[in-house]
């Protein structure tokens, strides 16, 4: 921290210590400069911003389709992969297609699609509710969210002190 200069007093001193003089903050009054190695600083931050990309998860959204009149065990068979596709952390969207006159029975496809997320089970967490969308009835399931509940600390039992006992054996004193 070298306190508020003149700038030509800032170039001379970055000259002297063979570094650059960087402008910060340039909205401030007076604008805010460092003393540094900029093409160091600007390796490094490239360096962070890589990490942090490599670092970053991506959530991919997975379909699963199925019609009104899809059986029981063909339901089990997508089941198992939605909670594949939940393991893995993508999310899931379980889409219900209607065709020709079965769009009349909406409640249909609205109690197989609750029948999924009943047999998902605790895997999931429901981001969206059932929803039309055209000819096609909708669901998100999303992996669920771990909650980190702090437990409180237990409480430490009491020790009472105790009266000495008188030790076994004769007693010998060593003075």
């Amino acid at each position: 921290m070298l306190g508020v200069m003149d700038t030509s007093e800032a170039q001379r001193r970055a000259r002297e210590a063979a570094l650059d003089l960087v402008e910060v903050n340039p909205k401030a009054f007076p604008p805010v400069c460092k003393i540094m190695d900029f093409g160091k600083f600007k390796y490094e931050e490239k360096k962070r911003q890589a990490d942090a990309r490599k670092r970053q998860s991506t959530v991919m959204l997975k379909e699963i389709k199925l019609r009104p009149k899809t059986d029981d065990h063909d339901i089990d068979v997508k089941v198992k992969h939605i909670l594949r596709f939940l393991s893995e952390g993508d999310k899931v969207k379980v889409t219900c297609r209607f065709r020709g006159r079965e769009i009349t029975h909406p409640e249909m496809a609205e109690r197989q699609l609750r029948d999924v997320v009943q047999r998902v089970g605790q895997n999931c967490s429901v981001e969206s509710e059932p929803k039309m969308e055209g000819r096609t009835m909708t669901i998100v399931l999303a992996p669920p969210k771990v909650a980190q509940v702090q437990q409180p600390p237990k409480p430490k039992p009491k020790v009472e002190p105790q009266a000495p006992t008188p030790p076994s054996g004769p007693v010998v004193d060593r003075r």
